[in-house]
């Protein structure tokens, strides 16, 4: 028997623990910026109804850091490959078997490269400041060479992907900081603290929920280390040092680059921007500028959709080692030790959102994930210290059980702020899910067809 740190099963297929902090805290940070304030700070600041949208990345902090600190002990704790999928494994194994994890790998296995797909999506859209007159067909190729070179480029062993991640990560801090810096070499403080009438009226609540959704859409990646709990150095020390490092960092780029922003134009006019860290610097340095600007955060986005499949690619792999999932997910690549064939599904299927509007379709599927992840994971802490008291735990959740407590709250304010299509659908998903369930359940005899097998996979011997 293994000792408390360290998972039971014996596996031929091992991963490289090479991430330390540092790289650690780079891999979250490039996936939590990647392209999304870039092209979110025009709809946040129309969601909140001027610069007080401000606020909305502060709510958004808060929220991935009440959040972060369930991620951090339980990733801690337990740092296997797959995340949330090895938290809800052992934790609701004692009642319900093998279901929550497999709702939470049927919403993922979709879930994880359609949002890269929006990284893929805003990519190209950037790229037409330099060709504004691309077609349909020219847009959608370049959609499809972006994410064939994603693919080869995490085709390789985690050493590669630890230098190439670093390398990235510096690109998307000059980037940020670059626009930071051409915002306030012509900043105009009347742009952006002169708040509209009735700013912090009735109309501020009703926005700061959409602002919410924006903000926690941005924060989202904080948790990629999570997914790679295999390959970390230390786990104990480098899961919650990457996830409580990477938020406030992101938190004072975000704010920063939001008031950088706000400072340039009218509210009025940033919220009807495309292209504003584009407008931005070309406003402020010239169209030359501008250009080289456009170049680092084609690269930033670039950077996102790597690093998110390469986090998610990790989550099918270790439910099918559990036979929790298809098996054909469970092999590893035979000279470079990692989960090609998850890699390879995700990259398709990341291809093949390019094609589509996502706005709705995202927002459907963060509402079915809020449900199979996000509150089903507090409860998974909680169920966990009640139910494996002895588990090792190299960190413990600061002020138990207040950030569950918030997390919970915004989680749902998030989910009710969303629109009725997406929930409506989403809620389709999950139920699609529970029957393709029942029919894998059966067809294996497992729960509910069968009696629960409980394996406490990380306590050591009584």
């Amino acid at each position: 028997m293994q000792d408390s740190t360290t998972p039971q099963p014996a596996r031929d297929n091992t991963l490289h623990r090479s991430i330390g902090l540092f790289s650690g805290t780079a891999i979250n940070m490039t996936q939590m910026c990647g392209i999304g304030p870039f092209i979110t700070i025009p709809i946040m600041v129309a969601a909140m109804g001027g610069p007080q949208a401000a606020i909305g990345w502060i709510a958004g902090a808060i929220l991935a850091m009440a959040d972060g600190l369930v991620w951090a002990e339980l990733g801690a704790a337990m740092p296997g490959s797959g995340g949330t999928y090895v938290y809800l494994r052992e934790a609701f194994q004692y009642r319900t078997g093998k279901l929550m994890p497999f709702l939470f790998i049927w919403t993922m296995l979709l879930a994880i490269p359609l949002l890269m797909s929006t990284g893929i999506i805003g990519m190209v859209e950037y790229l037409e400041f330099f060709f504004p007159k691309l077609g349909w067909w020219p847009v959608h190729l370049i959609s499809l060479a972006a994410t064939a070179i994603v693919t080869w480029m995490l085709y390789r062993r985690i050493e590669s992907v630890r230098t190439i991640t670093v390398a990235l990560w510096v690109i998307m801090l000059v980037s940020v900081v670059g626009v930071a810096a051409a915002g306030f070499s012509h900043f105009h403080a009347g742009f952006a603290f002169t708040y509209p009438a009735g700013a912090f009226g009735n109309h501020f609540f009703v926005g700061l929920g959409a602002g919410l959704i924006i903000g926690i859409y941005d924060y989202l990646g904080y948790n990629t280390t999570a997914y790679i709990g295999d390959e970390l150095r230390q786990p104990g020390r480098t899961m919650p040092g990457s996830i409580i490092v990477s938020v406030i960092a992101m938190m004072f780029v975000y704010l920063l680059l939001n008031i950088s922003v706000l400072g340039v134009a009218p509210w009025q006019d940033i919220a009807q921007s495309k292209s504003v860290a584009s407008m931005v610097v070309e406003r402020s340095w010239g169209h030359a500028a501008a250009a080289v600007m456009t170049v680092l955060i084609i690269v930033t986005a670039f950077a996102s959709v790597f690093t998110g499949l390469l986090g998610g690619s990790r989550v099918p792999f270790q439910a099918a080692q559990d036979k929790v999932f298809l098996s054909v997910f469970a092999r590893l690549h035979t000279k470079y030790s990692f989960p090609h064939v998850a890699l390879l599904t995700m990259g398709v299927v990341t291809a093949i959102g390019t094609f589509f509007d996502l706005t709705e379709v995202i927002n459907m599927l963060l509402a079915a994930t809020i449900i199979v992840q996000s509150i089903a994971q507090i409860a998974a802490l909680v169920v966990l210290r009640k139910r494996q008291p002895t588990l090792a735990r190299p960190y413990k959740q600061w002020l138990y059980p207040v950030p569950c407590v918030i997390a919970l709250l915004g989680w749902i304010y998030v989910y009710v702020s969303a629109s009725a299509l997406s929930l409506i659908l989403s809620g389709i998903w999950i139920v699609a899910g529970l029957v393709v369930f029942v029919a894998w359940a059966k067809h294996n005899r497992s729960w509910p067809f069968a009696p629960v097998e409980i394996r406490e996979t990380y306590l050591g011997e009584p």
